[in-house]
């Protein structure tokens, strides 16, 4: 599919056509490349040897663009894009999960509500991601609070553990980031609980775009839910904190509250 999708297929892609094959998006997302922009996109992504994205592959579309596209292959049936995040192209598996979410949301929606789709959408993106498709932090940041997080706030109610532990252990960087992410959909229901907790599990992990992951969510927190909440985990969690998640997570904290917090 990503071969066959890829310099042929430029310039010949009908703007206004409904594309609900993969091999139909994928040529059409890669008709909008640059290879300007890729090689920028690698240099951003970190693919260079040893870096974490090492390998990706990149045809250079911005994200508004690879999302107007999606919005063509809203149609597109899940298996569909499940091949297109077998791709080697970054934005071809970017646009899948953009697909998987949007599929998602529709089937979450009061009037077009179907659980069955939700469930089935649900362990379509978890066995990608086991299979390690969404091996970048736009990619799970774009998906795991949708396709994760939300389908355990239910209704019905999923067991957050059963779930969310074993990614907050899995030895895959990616698979850490999307337990962290999936809280998102908690804090925007109100309840920090779930945030709370695997931040404390992954306080000492590591890599630093998971830092990043535990700072940003518990700045939502702080934001979204109740800033003594924050300022409750940061008093006990501070001195063990990467500098980075300390960072983030203070960030809209008072600058003299987020300097007695760093010394601690």
């Amino acid at each position: 599919m990503a071969d066959g999708a890829s310099s042929g297929a430029r310039g010949r892609v009908d703007a206004t056509a409904v594309l609900l094959t993969a091999d139909a998006l994928a040529a059409a997302i890669d008709a909008a490349g640059s290879p300007e922009a890729a090689a920028g996109a690698g240099r951003f992504f970190r693919t260079g040897p040893g870096q974490y994205g090492e390998g990706d592959v990149f045809v250079g579309v911005r994200v508004p663009v690879t999302r107007a596209l999606v919005r063509r292959a809203v149609g597109m049936p899940g298996t569909e894009a499940s091949a297109l995040l077998a791709s080697p192209v970054h934005e071809h598996r970017l646009a899948g999960l953009l697909v998987l979410v949007e599929r998602y949301r529709r089937a979450t929606a009061p009037r077009t509500r179907d659980d069955a789709e939700r469930d089935a959408l649900h362990a379509r993106y978890l066995a990608q991601v086991r299979g390690g498709r969404v091996n970048n932090w736009d990619l799970v940041d774009a998906s795991a609070e949708w396709l994760v997080g939300d389908w355990l706030l239910g209704p019905p109610a999923h067991g957050v553990a059963a779930v969310l532990d074993p990614l907050a252990a899995s030895p895959s960087l990616w698979e850490r980031r999307v337990a962290m992410l999936a809280t998102f959909a908690f804090i925007k229901a109100g309840d920090a609980g779930p945030t709370l907790r695997y931040a404390r599990r992954l306080l000492d992990d590591r890599e630093d775009l998971i830092h990043k992951a535990v700072g940003w969510m518990l700045r939502e927190v702080g934001k979204r839910v109740d800033a003594a909440t924050l300022l409750a985990f940061l008093d006990e969690n501070a001195p063990a904190m990467a500098r980075t998640a300390l960072s983030y997570a203070s960030e809209h904290l008072d600058p003299a509250e987020r300097v007695r917090l760093r010394a601690l």
